[in-house]
């Protein structure tokens, strides 16, 4: 009997191998070429790399992603039937977004070019979906999301250090110091999720160090919607890694570290949030800045109620402002630019996001790096929700990114699932008619059947 359950035991173990190399072959150059491409849509290493610049990085690596993976369709583990709703909704919202640029009222080219631009996104969601299709593949993707904002944060606090606010110290989505301060809190809880995680003491301090140089960033742009940002998700992050995972030493520490941040490097900051009472004598821009943002907001409700279907095209509320600055609130963001039925579609997207892992969080037996991941995925989601009331951030790719993986993390599971009921069934089965048949070499009642 025990050389039976052997007999059995290890060809699944080698089917299942087979199975693994087999779906994981043809998506390695795919994947491969998504990882160069997050690493530069992240990393912008045009930025700061020199000679960089002339080379178009970004869709020099998602067009061979795309290549790599229409070579390897009908081999791959999941195919296009497989992508979820939240494809369908994002695609709607771009669709809609091209409407409201033709119908422009403002400047049908530049919504239509900036449409084109934001619709990249949707391209990168679906590369993201169908090949990350395990675990590891996954932790690799956030690694590198990961890394690339902690080397943006060490660049802009080197090159930018006598910059005020570390403001156009690197350009694109890190240009403005809320945008920078935004894209931190994002990553914050993904670089803890790789610091509980990790054995190796080596990596501990790498991650360390990038958390302290991630949140001297933060605290050196100044950012008010970003600092609130980080109390919301944090509270959240020490939820789920401190309370929830009884690591109660995590959380003394890293309020700690934070409280001594900023103390060193917070003093803008302060004055900053002293100003809103328009009795600072050191930060009158301040004030001056919140009164701005009220006006506004108060704009962009008047752009809704003149244009609630389409909008007034992408990125054309700086025109239709008269003060040449976008809405500090990416709800109207959306609202005002792509209209009402736009702004439904964006908040049903997101709301998959979290239906996602609200699935994962209730789902049993999950490994401790998973469960720790959707705590990350869940602490990053809450502080978009939170930082998009005080930021212009409708068309940055990283809030996108976090629905893509929640989604692939959920997809990932249910497959683990179904090959590991398929390993524990159908593999005996076939081993079972195998030996039926070399034994029997053709004969009948040479051997009695197995079982």
């Amino acid at each position: 009997m025990a050389s039976g359950e052997n007999v059995t035991e290890t060809p699944v173990e080698i089917l299942g191998r087979r199975r693994t190399f087999e779906v994981a072959g043809p998506t390695k150059s795919a994947f491969f070429w998504l990882s160069a491409f997050f690493f530069v849509y992240c990393a912008r290493p045009e930025d700061w790399i020199p000679g960089l610049k002339y080379v178009p990085l970004a869709k020099l690596t998602a067009l061979l992603a795309m290549y790599c993976l229409f070579a390897s369709l009908g081999r791959t583990k999941r195919t296009f039937k497989d992508v979820p709703q939240e494809v369908k909704l994002l695609g709607a919202m771009i669709g809609l977004l091209f409407v409201s640029g033709i119908l422009s009222p403002i400047w049908k080219g530049g919504a239509i070019n900036n449409t084109i631009d934001f619709s990249k996104v949707f391209v990168a969601w679906i590369l993201t979906f169908l090949l990350i299709t395990n675990f590891d593949r996954l932790r690799r993707i956030i690694f590198i999301q990961t890394v690339s904002v902690a080397i943006i944060c060490a660049v802009s606090i080197i090159k930018g250090h006598d910059q005020p606010r570390l403001e156009g110290v690197i350009g694109g989505i890190y240009s403005n110091p809320n945008d920078l301060a935004f894209a931190v809190v994002l990553t914050l809880p993904f670089a803890l999720a790789f610091l509980v995680t990790t054995r190796s003491k080596f990596r501990k301090v790498f991650w360390m160090s990038g958390m302290l140089i991630m949140l001297a960033a933060l605290f050196l742009t100044a950012s008010r919607a970003g600092f609130i940002d980080l109390v919301i998700s944090g509270t959240v992050t020490m939820w789920h890694f401190g309370i929830r995972g009884k690591r109660h030493i995590l959380i003394a520490g890293i309020v700690l570290v934070c409280v001594v941040l900023m103390a060193l490097a917070g003093g803008k900051l302060y004055d900053r949030f002293a100003a809103l009472s328009g009795h600072s004598a050191k930060e009158e821009s301040a004030y001056g800045s919140y009164e701005a943002r009220k006006f506004l907001m108060e704009r962009a409700v008047e752009g809704i109620v003149h244009y609630p279907v389409f909008g007034i095209g992408v990125n054309n509320f700086m025109t239709y402002s008269t003060i040449w600055h976008e809405v500090h609130m990416t709800y109207l963001q959306v609202c005002v630019e792509g209209g009402i039925p736009v702004l439904i579609l964006y908040l049903m997207f997101f709301r998959k996001g979290f239906k996602n892992l609200k699935i994962l969080r209730r789902t049993p037996n999950l490994d401790e790096h998973t469960v720790l991941f959707v705590g990350a995925l869940h602490s990053s989601l809450i502080g978009f929700a939170v930082g998009a009331l005080f930021a212009p951030e409708a068309y940055q790719f990283f809030p996108y990114f976090s629905i893509a993986f929640t989604a692939t993390l959920l997809q990932t599971v249910k497959e683990r699932k179904q090959e590991s009921g398929t390993a524990s069934l159908r593999p005996p089965r076939k081993l079972q008619n195998s030996l039926e048949v070399c034994a029997n070499y053709g004969r009948t009642g040479a051997v009695t059947p197995i079982g």
